[in-house]
């Protein structure tokens, strides 16, 4: 292993200042984009003064009938859209599917209770400080608050009014809870249940690392919070979801209804440059068994904890076929604890400008047709295995 890297204190500080630098270009780009959408009336108010709807107008309307008492209607898609326009105020084109379990609706019926417009902005007031918290505590500095706005899925995520900020803080509280304590881990892990495409690794993961108060406690978590969703929802909402899984794969993952290029996955790399759904699968499902496995075999060894948990964060996201830009917020909670493991041992050579040359292609993905946050997500688990194979066991 190659000796451990010795930085005098202005080297660090230099490093430290480009590495401010550098984030504040990525804040400074990120308002950019908001004031050019909302010059160009894209964003969120169109040139007539109509609210444009976004993601979260599915999240709105599917609490809306919640609260109406028809909380299996969410998942009809007629029902759901003329919701969605009254959200709006006016019939838009296009169609917002609602494909989350119903857990899920409680807080859509809150969110609910509140004027569509007021719900999005109230959505993003609440998940954000748990992002910036998450990432804050992983790093380990207060350099991680900056960090964590940087990061190029930011802004996906306030202007779609997506669900990216909770799924990494819940990823985030997962991880750095493990160790600390594994209960509240294992409540993280349980509520995280609401994005089930992301639940392939942990199972696995937590088995090879023998990490059973986190897998007991998630199991109990996910149960309870099912059943309490059957109690206020009914069963005909968990009927009404299960009944459209082969619906929403079919339109999504066969049919690309959603553009294929908006998968930031392998399988949406393959379709959207042309392949055929069986290549789509083939390739996918390859890349899924060999990032399973080299998330068994560094849980199993005695690594270092912070990389550990950057290859399962990096690695439940390649793991999934369903992946849109605004997931790739699970991309920083990886990316903070390579950043914490490189505070501790210094980075490796092309590290950090492998770091933001990932940031740099979740940034530019807008202007192209292809899936870069994929490539973003292989850039950072690279570079996470690199770091583990080089890193000494410990004894």
């Amino acid at each position: 292993m190659p000796a451990r890297p010795e930085f005098s204190r202005s080297s660090v500080s230099a490093r430290s200042e480009r590495f401010k630098r550098a984030c504040l270009f990525f804040c400074a780009a990120q308002l950019v984009y908001l004031a050019a959408f909302f010059v160009l009336h894209q964003w969120p108010i169109d040139a007539e003064g109509r609210s444009i709807p976004a993601d979260f107008v599915n999240v709105w309307a599917a609490g809306k009938l919640a609260l109406l008492g028809y909380p299996d209607w969410a998942y009809v898609s007629k029902v759901h859209k003329e919701i969605e326009n009254a959200a709006v105020g006016y019939t838009f084109p296009g169609y917002y599917g609602w494909h989350y379990p119903p857990p899920f609706l409680f807080a859509a019926s809150v969110l609910a209770l509140m004027p569509y417009g007021i719900a999005h902005a109230a959505w993003i007031a609440v998940t954000l400080p748990g992002y910036l918290a998450a990432i804050r505590a992983i790093i380990g500095d207060r350099i991680g608050w900056l960090f964590a706005l940087a990061f190029p899925a930011v802004i996906a995520n306030v202007m779609a009014g997506q669900n990216g900020f909770l799924t990494a803080s819940l990823f985030g509280g997962t991880l750095y809870w493990m160790e600390r304590k594994p209960v509240w881990s294992g409540v993280c892990l349980g509520l995280l249940a609401y994005k089930p495409q992301f639940g392939i690794l942990f199972p696995l993961a937590l088995i090879a690392g023998k990490r059973w108060t986190v897998f007991v406690t998630a199991a109990l978590m996910a149960l309870a919070m099912a059943a309490l969703s059957a109690l206020a929802f009914g069963a005909a909402s968990w009927q009404a979801f299960l009944h459209g899984l082969p619906v929403t794969a079919q339109t999504f993952l066969s049919e690309g209804q959603g553009h294929f290029g908006k998968l930031q996955s392998l399988y949406g790399l393959v379709r959207s440059s042309g392949g055929s759904e069986t290549l789509g699968w083939v390739l996918q499902g390859a890349l899924t068994l060999a990032v399973a496995a080299a998330v068994c075999i560094f849980w199993h060894r005695r690594a270092p904890f912070a990389l550990q948990a950057a290859l399962l964060a990096a690695g439940a996201l390649l793991a999934t076929p369903y992946l849109y830009l605004y997931d790739t917020a699970v991309l920083a909670v990886a990316a903070a604890f390579l950043i914490r493991a490189a505070r501790t041992a210094g980075f490796l050579p092309g590290e950090a400008s492998a770091l933001l040359i990932a940031a740099g292609f979740v940034l530019a993905y807008p202007f192209f047709a292809e899936p870069l946050g994929f490539v973003a997500i292989v850039i950072v688990f690279a570079l996470v295995l690199r770091r583990l194979v080089v890193t000494k066991t410990p004894a």
